[in-house]
């Protein structure tokens, strides 16, 4: 079928009331561009709930008006919708048409039969979202729509289906699958053309073949294809192929032999389809591990939620891929998107840069976690949501897994077991060439049994590890619990209808598995970020162990306050989960709201081996000497800075990560002395003083890196840089412009922290705004905001083609100015 981007032209309000209308007070319409997050819109108070931000719910009406051609009778339209959070109802003309509980599902709405042929005809989406997730959701139409038409005979939409069946670096078999359907009422026979072409755009493969189609029914059509030499698809090398599928009918074809004078160009029907396909293998085993294209892989996870920071939900596909890039150059090789469907786009990008994918389908099946989640909806429609994840995932080479859930409690349980079979069951008949996995978190499924194992906890030891620890301290409660003989008898089902153990928070069973369950392949589909050293060398040693994926790669607006920097206070307190408003991002991550790396980024990078040069950040010296009382999900309270005024000459510590055996610590060219480094790091109380800070890496006694932080000076200065000189006007691109306070020199300047004002001309306005401070009151879609620790984030969304122009301010800066081309 033929598709139009369908995301101009809407307008939208916050739903008003009809009978209050009646009196003629009316909430208006005001045009908005589509992806468009309705929660962004709202005002963040302390009476909503810290898991969505502190944003209220609501309830949201979008509304199109378009014009439908009086030639078109006979097509077949559909306005189809990658995403609508939630609760979404379709209505043309003001007559239902379709509905959709599930806020991450892609869907489409049959309109044609609503609409008059020759006129102009609306379309009117309402979407709503209250307490249904523990997270931070958006609202509306966050994702892109689409306008799909076609003729009574065309290629179903995702009708295209590309199986590699083996492949090796000679030769492939490939398996074009292309689902026909026809509404008329009468036989037909048409011809089917497929074109494959290489990553140059070389046509390699091509055969027609006629196919007939019973009236009113579908016609599947599978031609196999031999390549040779074939480009294989990796995460070193993404190499990534096109199949175009031409329908052609062929009626037209014989009238225009017959006699070509009379013969048109709507003579012949023609529908066309074009779907990109990677051709890879993959294989599993205990002893193994993963093998893509017959290469063993570790996978280097980063779980992800869909927020895009200063955009909310809004899914440009330019913001999709920016992530995906930022993600790879920080180390990750998969993401686990979590805990619902990814994108299209984010799809599209982890294809063209060699990122692998963990698709997961569910937070919840029956048994619900938040007041008016998908739980209420899950028994009805978990099996078209299914289908329409796998529809949508099927042609991307990234993606090698799909996950049936995420910290399901009902998994513990005979009848979660019996969901699990199900949904395991359901995927595999969809789509048999990828693997089954499930995010078991071992507390919430043994979580009805605690009472009982409350009562083995005089019988355990009390050393360390001991089942008392669960009290003391959740963490190393959490690892005591799973490797119990509870959760071995409770999770033995679940994990065994899976073809990867997808375990979270949990890796106190990967040695103990080994010997229980020899046959078990597991996952770490969540993880404590400070525990990676630990972790990465289980996932490192151990072949039955395929990866490990981070809570969390990317910060993210929601459940506030999780990783946030705590200390114990003189009453004891500390380790606090939800922070009070108007805290706003989880603070948890490697890498922040805005796009920037944190300490534990590059940790972690040189955990995995991708970074031999030493890295040092600083604890801020106004909290030297107080006692951490974070969650596990909290990095150390550091800044890779050594710019403190009105610290000067304060004790602070200082932490260096690296390769070797030892580190040493300079200050202005003084040795502060060496230390070994254990588990990768050590770290050094000194005194601040302003100057350098550089940490030297041995091995043996030889350098094998520095890492060097100098103090900035003043005056400060604004600088400007975008990530790109040029834009697309259309395809959902994205103009990224980092401002940084700095000194003469180009050294950021972190605690010269102050507001921002953007003016925007041109043909682009400001779609976000942000620094990645975890608490503020500022919007997003405001033109003045605060840097945080010197930085700032201006995205700009083109309008049209031509430039965009920015001009920033701030204060005593000088103002800076950026030009953007827009091309069309």
């Amino acid at each position: 079928m033929k598709r139009t981007s369908f995301n101009d032209g809407w307008e939208f309000r916050p739903k008003g009331d009809q009978f209050t209308e009646l009196t003629g007070r009316s909430t208006p319409y005001r045009p908005v561009s589509v992806p468009h997050d309705a929660m962004l819109t709202e005002q963040r108070s302390a009476s909503g709930d810290g898991a969505g931000a502190y944003f209220p719910g609501g309830v949201y009406e979008y509304r199109k008006v378009f014009h439908v051609p009086a030639e078109d009778e006979g097509q077949r339209i559909f306005v189809e919708f990658e995403g609508v959070h939630r609760d979404a109802m379709v209505y043309v003309n003001g007559a239902y048409v379709t509905q959709r509980p599930y806020g991450y599902a892609q869907f489409r709405a049959d309109v044609g039969p609503f609409l008059r042929r020759g006129a102009d005809n609306e379309i009117r989406v309402e979407a709503r979202t209250h307490q249904d997730s523990r997270w931070y959701t958006g609202a509306g139409l966050y994702r892109d729509t689409w306008l799909l038409t076609g003729g009574p005979v065309r290629v179903a939409p995702e009708g295209v289906r590309v199986t590699t069946v083996e492949a090796d670096r000679d030769r492939a078999v490939v398996e074009v699958t292309v689902e026909v359907e026809s509404d008329e009422h009468a036989l037909r026979t048409l011809e089917l053309t497929v074109d494959l072409k290489d990553p140059d755009g070389r046509v390699v493969a091509t055969r027609t073949t006629p196919v007939t189609v019973d009236p009113g029914r579908k016609a599947p059509v599978r031609q196999r294809f031999y390549l040779q030499n074939p480009a294989l698809w990796g995460p070193d090398r993404p190499a990534l192929y096109s199949a175009t599928v031409t329908l052609d009918d062929d009626r037209g074809e014989r009238d225009i032999e017959l006699d070509p004078e009379r013969a048109t160009e709507r003579d012949t029907e023609r529908d066309t389809e074009r779907v990109t396909f990677g051709i890879r293998t993959l294989s599993l085993d205990p002893e193994r591990g993963l093998r893509i294209n017959g290469m063993p892989v570790k996978l280097r996870g980063a779980c992800v939620h869909h927020d895009n920071g200063p955009l909310g939900a809004a899914t440009y596909a330019r913001a999709e891929e920016r992530r995906v890039e930022l993600l790879k150059a920080a180390g990750f090789n998969a993401i686990r998107m979590s805990h619902h469907p990814m994108s299209s786009a984010m799809l599209r990008a982890c294809d063209r840069h060699g990122v692998l994918v963990v698709d997961e389908t569910f937070d919840m099946w029956t048994s619900g976690k938040s007041a008016f989640d998908y739980s209420l909806y899950f028994a009805e429609w978990w099996e078209r949501d299914v289908e329409a994840m796998v529809a949508k995932d099927y042609n991307h080479p990234s993606v090698i897994l799909y996950s049936i859930g995420n910290e399901i409690p009902e998994t513990g349980s005979p009848a979660g077991a019996v969901w699990g079979r199900r949904l395991a069951g359901k995927i595999r008949s969809l789509d048999p060439t990828r693997y089954v996995t499930n995010g078991i978190n071992s507390a919430l499924a043994v979580m009805a049994d605690l009472a009982a194992l409350r009562e083995q906890v005089n019988e355990q030891p009390q050393g360390e590890g001991g089942i008392n620890s669960f009290m003391a301290d959740p963490a190393a409660g959490m690892e005591a619990l799973a490797t119990s003989d509870l959760v071995t008898r409770k999770t033995a089902e679940s994990f065994a209808l899976l073809d990867v153990a997808g375990m979270n928070y949990a890796e106190a069973r990967y040695d103990l598995d080994r010997k229980l369950f020899p046959d078990r392949i597991i996952l770490g589909t969540e993880s404590f970020p400070t525990r990676i050293d630990r972790i990465w060398n289980l996932v490192r040693v151990h072949g039955h162990v395929i990866g490990d994926f981070t809570w969390t790669g990317w910060d993210y607006l929601g459940e506030v306050g999780i990783g946030r920097p705590q200390y114990r206070t003189e009453g004891g307190a500390g380790g606090e989960f939800v922070a009070p408003y108007p805290h706003l991002t989880a603070d948890c991550g490697d890498i922040d709201i805005t796009g920037h790396r944190r300490p534990a980024s590059y940790y972690r990078e040189i955990v995995y081996g991708l970074r031999t040069t030493p890295y040092v950040a600083v604890r801020r010296p106004e909290h030297h000497g107080k006692t951490p009382a974070a969650t596990s999900w909290a990095w150390s309270d550091t800044v890779a800075s050594w710019t403190w005024p009105g610290h000067e000459n304060a004790p602070t510590t200082v932490e260096v990560y690296g390769v070797g055996d030892e580190a040493e610590l300079l200050v202005n060219g003084r040795s502060c002395g060496t230390r070994p480094l254990e588990s990768f790091r050590t770290e050094f109380d000194v005194r601040y003083e302003k100057g350098a800070l550089t940490a030297v890496t041995y091995t043996g006694g030889v350098e094998t890196g520095r890492h060097t932080l100098h103090t900035a000076h003043a005056p400060v200065h604004l600088r400007a840089e975008a990530d790109r000189s040029a834009v697309a006007a259309t395809g959902g691109d994205l103009a990224y412009v980092t401002l940084s306070l700095t000194d003469a020199d180009g050294t950021l300047h972190p605690a010269a922290d102050r507001p921002i004002r953007l003016d925007v001309t041109g043909n682009g306005v400001v779609a976000g705004f942000a620094g990645a401070h975890p608490a503020t009151e500022e919007r997003f879609d405001a033109d003045e905001h605060t840097t945080y620790e010197g930085r700032a984030l201006a995205v700009l969304r083109p309008t049209g083609p031509g430039e965009i122009h920015l001009t920033a301010s701030a204060g005593d800066c000088a103002p800076v100015m950026v030009r953007i081309t827009v091309t069309a």
